[in-house]
């Protein structure tokens, strides 16, 4: 996948990502990055159970990019001991 599928992949899956955990930073960096981590976790969690894990622009490859969000932003978050963030 080409850094602009990576970019496109790790955007939405941190978006999706931390509208399912209810982190309200804010910033497209931060989205990216979150996404672009999460499309690590979530492929390495699809190679323990044999499965193809994020290798194109796709649906499936987002949707396991956010899953693997998802559980990096809750690992972030009981590591530090917080719940999610939320502005007042």
């Amino acid at each position: 996948m080409s850094i602009v599928g990576w970019i496109g992949v790790g955007l939405l899956a941190g978006w999706l990502a931390r509208k399912i955990v209810k982190d309200d930073r804010t910033g497209c960096l931060y989205t990216m990055i979150v996404g672009v981590i999460g499309a690590l976790v979530g492929g390495w969690l699809m190679a323990t159970i044999d499965e193809a894990g994020v290798d194109e622009f796709s649906i499936r490859s987002i949707l396991v990019a956010a899953l693997g969000a998802v559980v990096f932003l809750l690992v972030l978050q009981a590591i530090a001991g917080i719940g999610p963030r939320r502005r007042d």
